[in-house]
């Protein structure tokens, strides 16, 4: 009863805002992409158990079997939701133009306003071929395990049409230069363009994203939980071009962000339901594909892809602690999610063995230095003060050395309020400290 309440609330949101903003369709299409998700992930996780997709979960007592891959059902949720929103995103212009983009009815309105915007159709239809892309790379991985080294650079492919659009559309590949670094150097110039090299970086970011998600994994809830964090934070700043008066370019910009992120939060919100502790489902590589690269969209086609690895400090910081394992420089089990104690309930830092596999001396230097700034944990023999083990190198085991053993719910919520301080504090970085480096921000302008 309440979900049919809650989508007819939603439809009537979408009749209503039709002809006032995209922004009210986009909040109606986010209410029925929960509801449906949440309907759809009870009924269907038998089948995916039937079909081979399931997994056991480590951190409950007798490892219990677990739908996989139920996160494909909220990326598929999701697309449809958008191909579906499409015309109320652009109502205004498709009630009043023939279909060679000129109005059939007389207002009094600018010349430039007259035109249907066909460029940007053509952003969100290649935002939506690229998340399509995705969630295909996803799938994939899930059902043939694909090795590291075959995946890592396909979501860079996926991110083509993205840069093509960008090229034609956009096509600005400079970069500010910091009044203080400016005064250095002696030069007058503002600004550097980077040319091809901007394009690459765009491609890494489409690379970073979706694998960045993938890697802070392991705990009830967490690839679905930080996905709804970064949501938020990217919504939070959203929100502060679409209400402050800017216009022009950047409104535009964070326009097509919102309207990506909120049907987003939807469907992630419902699978967050079921995913987070205790789990009856499992997202699967296939969501956090999809979550990291629906970030790379509105980072690179919102143009503020600089400003989208500010909200993934966590993430980035995760890979650069995890480099020396996922290197080889530091053995690496294949499993580092941390170690669930039945007889307590708490999770304990997983760890690596460095009697086997012995690293290199400057490597056990580096570790026993990362030990004394209790960045790691390492077990010494009291008798030959050799290092035995050390804690496993991710954020999930790195939380619990600094706080010590905890349960898998607070665990994850840890996270996530990290999570958003560091996302909230990248906001104020962002606008304050920036307009002080480079002397204005487009934000401030208006104000």
């Amino acid at each position: 009863m309440l979900s049919q309440l809650l989508v007819l609330f939603a439809v009537a949101i979408i009749v209503y805002f039709k002809d006032v903003s995209p922004i009210g369709s986009a909040v109606g299409f986010s209410a029925i992409g929960y509801v449906v998700v949440d309907a759809l992930i009870p009924r269907v996780s038998e089948s995916f158990i039937k079909i081979g997709l399931f997994g056991k979960d480590m951190s409950k007592p007798g490892r219990p079997v677990i739908p996989e891959t139920i996160g494909s059902i909220s990326a598929t949720v999701y697309l449809f939701i958008m191909f579906f929103s499409i015309p109320f995103m652009f109502y205004k212009y498709l009630v009043v133009t023939s279909g060679g983009g000129f109005r059939d009815v007389v207002k009094q309105e600018p010349a430039e306003e007259l035109l249907f915007p066909h460029s940007k159709l053509s952003e969100f239809l290649s935002a939506l071929l690229c998340l399509e892309s995705t969630i295909l790379l996803g799938a994939a991985d899930d059902l043939f395990d694909l090795r590291w080294r075959h995946k890592f650079f396909l979501p860079a492919i996926a991110a083509i049409p993205l840069l093509v659009v960008y090229y034609v559309d956009f096509s600005v590949t400079h970069v500010l230069i910091p009044n203080f670094l400016q005064e250095l150097i002696g030069t007058t110039k503002t600004s550097v363009d980077l040319g091809a090299f901007y394009y690459f970086y765009m491609g890494s970011v489409a690379i970073f994203c979706p694998n960045s998600i993938n890697i802070l994994a392991g705990v009830n809830g967490l690839e679905v939980g930080q996905s709804i964090v970064l949501g938020v934070i990217f919504l939070i700043n959203d929100v502060l071009y679409l209400t402050l008066g800017v216009n022009g370019h950047a409104r535009e910009s964070h326009l097509f962000s919102a309207l990506l992120i909120i049907p987003f939060l939807g469907v992630s919100l419902a699978l967050f339901k079921w995913n987070r502790w205790p789990a009856k489902v499992f997202v699967g590589d296939t969501y956090c594909y999809f979550a990291g690269m629906v970030f790379a969209v509105v980072g690179i086609l919102g143009h503020f892809s600089k400003t989208t690895l500010l909200f993934f400090l966590p993430q980035i910081f995760n890979f650069v602690y995890s480099a020396p394992q996922l290197f080889g420089l530091v053995p690496c089990p294949r499993h580092r999610l941390p170690k669930f104690n039945e007889n307590d309930w708490l999770m304990y830092t997983s760890r690596a063995d460095l009697k086997k596999e012995k690293p290199k001396r400057i490597v056990v230097v580096v570790l026993r230095l990362l030990h004394n700034l209790k960045l790691i944990d390492l077990e010494i023999d009291p008798k030959t003060n050799e290092v035995l083990s050390c804690s496993n190198m991710t954020l999930i085991n790195l939380m619990i050395v600094w706080f010590g053993p905890m349960r898998e719910d607070k665990l994850c919520y840890s996270i996530l309020a990290l999570q958003f301080f560091i996302g909230v504090s990248a906001i104020c970085l962002r606008h304050l400290i920036g307009s002080l480096l480079f002397g204005n921000d487009n934000l401030w302008r208006v104000v």
